[in-house]
């Protein structure tokens, strides 16, 4: 007869699952691993309507920078008599350069012969809650602003005032979209 030791009854199993430790250093681990995903997370979730925004602010810029562009872009103002034969500023009696509008009484939403009619006539013009022209769908809270310059020679134009560069900044708390145009005068009238 043989002996069977430890008796078969009282063998020793091996020992299954974590220690106490193990299971500690797990959820430790996962913890410190889901702090870092949250903290990274919750800028992006808190800013998620930003899109909407970045939108409308380009949506805005775009129309202003059409309206601007569609206007005419003469050596004069064109109501001047001399803004269809006028081949220079020298030529005009109200020469429209990219200072201003021209005449000075002239505005964005002026009545008949008293509104924005020509490109330079927007240089420096801005609104704060951003309208149409007849003063309607305001857009409270976004401001906006045109800068006209010169830029002949950023296209390699010998003649510096042959092009125009309109850059038109919308702007809502601290964001801001700025979109930039440019418009050519192709003759010496429009």
């Amino acid at each position: 007869m043989s002996i069977d030791w430890p008796p078969s009854g009282l063998r020793r199993v091996a020992q299954r699952g974590v220690t106490l430790v193990e299971q500690i250093m797990f959820i430790v681990i996962v913890s410190v691993g889901v702090i870092g995903l949250v903290s990274v997370l919750n800028p992006m979730i808190r800013r998620s309507a930003d899109p909407m925004q970045t939108k409308q602010l380009m949506a805005i810029a775009e129309s202003i920078l059409g309206e601007v562009l569609h206007q005419s872009f003469s050596w004069c103002d064109p109501e001047d008599t001399a803004a269809t034969t006028a081949i220079a500023y020298a030529g005009c009696v109200n020469p429209q350069s990219s200072s201003g509008p021209v005449p000075a009484s002239e505005t964005r939403s002026g009545g008949v012969g008293a509104v924005f009619d020509n490109v330079a006539d927007y240089a420096g013009w801005s609104m704060s809650d951003v309208s149409d022209v007849a003063g309607g769908n305001v857009m409270t809270g976004y401001s906006a602003a045109v800068a006209v310059a010169h830029a002949g020679t950023a296209f390699g134009l010998a003649d510096n005032t042959a092009a125009l560069s309109v850059t038109v900044t919308v702007t809502r708390g601290t964001d801001s979209y700025a979109l930039t145009g440019y418009r050519f005068r192709y003759a010496p009238r429009y």
